[in-house]
């Protein structure tokens, strides 16, 4: 006898945390008894499953989630399969991608797309999946009607992030705690506050402190968090401070590890914005976590550019970061982004002055090329390519270690991704 339903991911290195969250929220569900859950790491291992269980189960969904550099390689799986199997295989996508472009997204042969925050609508779309239920309504979600056009289904309240875990234990899939949702500052470039929103979220320091145990009875006692601007969490804007309650996180997450865990603050993927870099907040990496080393998101050292792309800081707020993270021993990367629409030389030139003054302070530098990205307001800019005053100063200092990042790869990327958001109405 056929079991009622499979969830195949395609689980890929680069959406694990996203797909770690989902499973989470399943497996806190009703639905865990009634749905198998397969994971499939490459598009070989992931026809083989297909092929293996196709007959075991009435329906089958594989679920994808993805960035928009992803965008061709997800094509050439998303084409295989249907090649394979026809419409036997119900195809779901999510994550930033589809939900800025659900309409590219569902032309690529998927048959709906949730958009934005996923752990509620997963829910609810398996149980009526399960059930044989029309699941048009489900809220959170972009489908084609039977004339193939878009229609969506409205956007789901916010998500309690204090109900859901933030990753998989049933399925041993840990990564790095998220902390806080929602971001205040909303720069045109980034696809963050058009996801999660711009009002900020933090899970509790109850729920943090109880996956952190949860981690350290498996081994993991690398501690490491998932916030838009670490220092934003506990705001209630996420722009001030709460200094009382970062020092009561960090001091009962190293309560719970002890001495020979690591708390990672301030690093990757939970940088922070130049205005929070203060003496006090700084204070407390040093006196909780592991690192002496941060990374600073400038973008540009241009104060023209930075009011023009939304950041709400100022270069003199980069300056008096780095001195102070400097001063303070830290060693210190700053992100720049490179190619930006409506940059002028005289922007250039300020943002290279930048630069070098940064790196006579002992900075190294995390250089990006602007990616136009769906549902952002750069997202029909088409991306200027890195001026060759950027390429001088970028080469020169490459050789003595100063500069790190795929700045080249994503230059070429840039042009690929603008000619397809061209086809849509983003």
């Amino acid at each position: 006898m056929r079991k009622d339903l499979a969830l195949v991911l395609f689980y890929t290195r680069d959406n694990r945390y996203s797909f770690n969250a989902l499973l989470g929220a399943i497996e806190g569900s009703l639905f865990t008894e009634s749905t198998d859950i397969y994971l499939a790491e490459s598009q070989t291992e992931l026809i083989q499953r297909l092929e293996e269980i196709i007959e075991r189960y009435r329906k089958i969904l594989l679920g994808f989630s993805f960035l928009t550099p992803q965008l061709w390689d997800i094509h050439r799986v998303v084409r295989a399969v249907r090649e394979k199997f026809s419409h036997r295989v119900i195809l779901i996508a999510g994550g930033p991608h589809p939900t800025g472009d659900p309409e590219g997204t569902l032309r690529m042969g998927f048959d709906l797309v949730i958009r934005g925050e996923g752990e509620e609508t997963i829910i609810e779309l398996l149980e009526k999946i399960v059930r044989d239920e029309d699941y048009s309504g489900v809220k959170g979600i972009s489908l084609l009607d039977e004339n193939g056009n878009v229609f969506s289904t409205g956007r789901r309240e916010t998500v309690n992030l204090d109900r859901y875990i933030p990753f998989s234990i049933k399925y041993g899939k840990f990564n790095p705690i998220e902390i806080s949702r929602g971001c205040p500052f909303a720069c045109h470039f980034c696809q963050t506050p058009r996801i999660f929103g711009t009002n900020p979220r933090h899970r509790s320091v109850e729920k943090i402190i109880e996956y952190v145990k949860i981690m350290r009875d498996r081994g993991l006692t690398d501690i490491r968090f998932i916030a838009p601007s670490i220092f934003s969490y506990g705001s209630f804007d996420g722009r001030t401070i709460n200094l009382e309650l970062l020092e009561t996180l960090f001091r009962q997450v190293r309560e719970v590890i002890g001495s020979e865990g690591r708390i990672f603050i301030g690093t990757f993927p939970s940088e922070i914005r130049p205005e929070q870099v203060k003496e006090e907040t700084l204070e407390l990496i040093k006196k909780y976590g592991n690192n002496r080393n941060i990374t600073i998101g400038a973008q540009s050292g241009s104060d023209r550019m930075l009011e023009l792309i939304h950041r709400g800081h100022t270069v003199s707020d980069v300056y008096n970061a780095v001195f102070t993270a400097r001063k303070l021993g830290f060693t210190v990367n700053v992100d720049f982004i490179f190619g930006l629409p409506l940059e002028t030389e005289e922007d250039i030139d300020e943002t290279i002055k930048v630069i070098e003054d940064l790196i006579d302070r002992g900075v190294k530098i995390h250089a990006h090329s602007f990616l136009p990205l769906p549902q952002t307001p750069l997202a029909r800019f088409k991306p200027g390519p890195i001026s060759a005053k950027y390429r001088k100063v970028l080469n020169r200092i490459l050789p003595k270690g100063l500069v790190f990042g795929y700045w080249r790869e994503q230059e070429v990327l840039a042009d690929k991704i603008y000619s397809y958001l061209s086809l849509y109405s983003i």
